[in-house]
């Protein structure tokens, strides 16, 4: 049998299979000269030189290798909507156990941890389960392919296992959905093996709110006590809290927090602070009872507008499947503002400096409260500016002017009397509001409406509140209306 030359050097095709027709060889011989052939060519490099070897690298690769690590993994990239951070800091969930075989780490376990979040999907179809709602370094990369596998959508809050990143990636990876807004992951996927048909917010019905949404809690405070009576909100109400600086528009958006709390325990509340300041986030998030998506003042436009947008898609995904929902917005003005600052410009500019197509994205959070004749609801009370000093804020509040069917005043000479709660009661109401009280009740309601008009402008508000804090109740404060017919 000829000596086989361990080399790299390429043989030529026809080397093997002229060699018996010159030497005469056997077939046994032809047998075992291939055999040791494919042995040698079977070799590793380092059986072959006795060292380690660098590979072959096309001319081409680096662009393969360039474009694979920024456009095919975008865990690579760090674009979270425009966020850039070292990749040196790594999210930590623990150390768990999980058999994953040979699908990430070959031969190994790989270590898991049950992760959860709101899903906020990219343009380019991956997504990011976001445990704070806005982007954050301990976020989790969905693939695409999941995502269209349980037709998720964002504002899904998805619950599942997760593996953490290896070197050169930023995030969590999730390996496998386990639940969607608290549905089993099999449940969502037919025997056919396509996904359930889930209802669509924009399908559902409005129809005016019909169901009251009681704020008093006792004798004190006056603002839940005066807002029922004054400015009733029901279920899917688009209320508007139109407000000069220093009023205390803060402080009657916790007050009806803490009814809505107190007396509706199974609503689901929210409260969406945009461009707000750092102390009045902590207060808020200490005073409500609920979720708090806030982004401060000093952050960049577009991380304001993403804050209240993924807000919103959550809201929405709640209400699909029946549940009733109150966003506590603070404010409209300034998601304008933001929104003002980051769309791209039109070229016309409407009073103040406004650009029109900026209008449209508040329009449209502000237009998804509604009560839905299926089931659930979507109550949105946001605060609007006025007597600012800006004409860019005066424009804002006349066009949000018309579009929601409750309005709440705040009175600066009230204020600057420190009379609280400063609510302006003659230009303070409620669209329909008869839907919201008993027969009896509303015609209570109708006879003060009547005593507050006789009052001078000046004097009716305080006297107002110094009657109604005499009585126990509203409905007490009723009763007592009778006797002054």
């Amino acid at each position: 049998m000829p000596r086989v030359t361990k080399s790299f050097k390429p043989k030529e095709p026809s080397a093997i299979s002229r060699a018996p027709r010159e030497a005469g060889q056997s077939s046994e011989n032809l047998k075992a000269d291939s055999e040791a052939s494919l042995k040698a060519e079977s070799s590793s490099a380092e059986e072959l030189v006795g060292e380690p070897i660098s590979p072959v690298i096309p001319a081409n690769a680096g662009i393969q290798l360039e474009k694979s690590s920024s456009e095919l993994d975008p865990r690579l990239r760090g674009d979270d909507r425009g966020r850039n951070d070292n990749y040196g800091y790594r999210p930590r969930y623990g150390n768990g156990g999980y058999q994953n075989g040979n699908r990430d780490y070959a031969d190994r376990d790989v270590p898991t941890e049950d992760v959860s979040g709101i899903l906020d999907i990219m343009p380019e179809g991956h997504g990011f389960l976001r445990p704070k709602y806005i982007p954050s370094d301990t976020d989790v990369y969905i693939s695409a392919s999941q995502i269209r596998r349980f037709w998720l959508r964002v504002g899904d809050f998805v619950e599942g296992a997760a593996r953490p990143p290896k070197e050169t990636e930023r995030y969590f990876g999730l390996l496998q959905v386990n639940k969607v807004n608290g549905v089993e992951a099999d449940k969502l996927i037919s025997s056919d093996g396509r996904p359930v048909k889930r209802p669509k917010f924009e399908d559902l019905t409005a129809i005016y709110p019909n169901k009251h949404l009681k704020l008093e809690t006792g004798k004190t405070p006056l603002s839940q006590r005066v807002i029922d009576l004054v400015a009733p909100i029901g279920f899917g109400q688009r209320g508007l809290i139109v407000s000069p600086p220093k009023a205390g528009k803060t402080t009657i958006l916790k007050d009806i927090a803490t009814g809505v709390a107190k007396n509706h325990p199974g609503v689901i509340l929210m409260a969406v602070l945009v461009g707000e300041r750092p102390e009045e986030v902590t207060d808020i998030s200490r005073s409500i009872k609920g979720d708090v998506i806030a982004s401060n003042f000093d952050e960049p436009a577009e991380n304001q507008t993403t804050a209240a947008e993924i807000a919103l898609e959550r809201a929405k995904r709640l209400v699909e499947t029946g549940k009733d929902v109150v966003i506590l917005l603070d404010s409209i003005t300034r998601l304008g503002r933001a929104y003002n600052l980051s769309v791209p410009p039109s070229g016309r500019t409407l009073s103040g400096g406004f650009d029109p197509v900026a209008l449209y994205p508040p329009k449209h959070f502000f237009g998804a409260a509604r009560n839905c004749e299926e089931g659930g609801s979507l109550t949105i009370i946001g605060t609007a500016l006025v007597d600012t000093g800006s004409r860019m804020d005066d424009l804002i509040y006349e066009e949000f002017k018309g579009t929601g069917n409750m309005e709440l005043h705040l009175d600066r000479r009230l204020s600057e009397r420190r009379i609280y709660p400063s609510i302006d009661i003659e230009a303070s109401g409620t669209r329909q509001e008869q839907l919201l009280f008993p027969e009896d009740l509303y015609k209570q309601v109708i006879i003060l409406r009547r005593m507050i008009g006789i009052l001078g402008e000046n004097e009716r508000t305080e006297i107002f509140l110094e009657r109604l804090a005499k009585a126990e109740s509203n409905e007490e404060f009723l009763k007592t209306l009778k006797d002054v017919k």
